[in-house]
């Protein structure tokens, strides 16, 4: 019997360009794997994963985390600037 793929997408993005890359993985397969994978490691050669989070959906996870069939992983970099003081600047001006 043939072992189960799922379908998932690897996402990454910056300003200036994104990527998302649709791969296919044998079900029970990690976000992890899915990230190794994807080659997405070798486009966008700045991401650490030591460093930078990744989640599913908007839910960030570990790298051991099972995917599911249909699942969008995504890494998440660092913010260029803290949230509330973006607002506080916006608001000052």
């Amino acid at each position: 019997m043939a072992a189960e793929i799922i379908q998932v997408e690897v996402a990454y993005a910056r300003p200036e360009r994104q990527a998302i890359i649709p791969i296919a993985l044998p079900a029970n397969s990690t976000v992890g794997q899915a990230i190794d994978q994807s080659g997405i490691l070798q486009a966008f050669t700045e991401i650490d994963l030591k460093q930078q989070k990744a989640g599913i959906f908007g839910l960030v996870c570990k790298l051991d985390k099972m995917l599911q069939d249909g699942d969008r992983v995504e890494i998440y970099r660092s913010l260029s600037q803290d949230p509330m003081a973006a607002r506080r600047n916006r608001l000052q001006k």
